[in-house]
């Protein structure tokens, strides 16, 4: 695993936003893996000014997002299709029809966990994968306990996850129960995965990804056995590492 320590958020979106960039300028038709949440919101305002200055060309990429709230109409403000192109489609020069979410509201979700995992086979796997960290270690929404062999699926978030989100939602009852997620072994299918983590609270997380052995309690541990993997992390959350 690459570590790239980084002083502070705006450093870390900086490297991150770096590393995307050459991945798309090296492949023009690269297909990207992106995650949702409070990590990559730098690193997304960072992509935007690239293709807005910099001239990085999107019109060619494909997305494969990690997950969605199961319930939320994809026109929802708290969906994640609203959150992808509120803070990064609507702004850059990629293809509607080359971003993919997986559908919360479908009628089957069995069924939409099968396609969308067929769906990472034909279009990806993702030559860069972006992941952030839960404080339990989670990535997507695969809570600890996840099997590292799990595929798409359906699961139940877990409370601490719950109230980390909620600070989007109205109230803590207004966070849905259950998404649909990317498995573990869905993201190990990534040529590369660049993982990013900020602040004090993702501190025990980052102790325990590069100090313990992998466990599926911890499920961010399964990437040790990835080929290909960049921790991008601030002082803040690296404080605890090492020690």
């Amino acid at each position: 695993m690459n570590i790239i320590i980084t002083k502070d958020n705006q450093e870390l979106s900086e490297k991150a936003c770096g590393i995307i960039e050459k991945q798309v300028n090296d492949k023009p038709d690269s297909v990207l893996g992106l995650a949702t949440g409070g990590s990559p919101l730098g690193t997304y305002k960072q992509l935007i000014n690239g293709c807005q200055e910099r001239s990085v060309n999107y019109e060619n990429v494909s997305t494969l997002n990690l997950d969605e709230y199961i319930g939320l109409d994809k026109n929802d403000p708290q969906s994640y299709h609203f959150f992808m192109k509120k803070h990064l489609f609507d702004h850059i020069n990629i293809r509607p029809e080359n971003t993919y979410i997986p559908n919360g509201k479908a009628v089957n979700l069995g069924d939409e966990c099968e396609r969308y995992e067929q769906l990472i086979d034909d279009i990806g796997p993702p030559d860069l994968q972006l992941l952030g960290i839960g404080q339990n270690g989670h990535i997507g929404f695969n809570e600890p306990g996840t099997s590292f062999q799990s595929e798409t699926h359906i699961i139940e978030l877990e409370e601490s996850t719950r109230r980390a989100n909620a600070r989007f939602f109205d109230s803590l009852d207004k966070v849905p129960k259950q998404a649909i997620t990317m498995g573990i072994q869905s993201i190990l299918k990534s040529e590369k995965i660049v993982i990013i983590a900020s602040g004090e609270r993702k501190a025990d997380a980052i102790r325990s990804l590069l100090e313990d052995e992998p466990d599926e309690n911890m499920p961010a541990s399964a990437l040790r056995a990835h080929k290909h993997v960049t921790l991008i992390v601030d002082e803040a959350a690296y404080q605890k590492a090492g020690h």
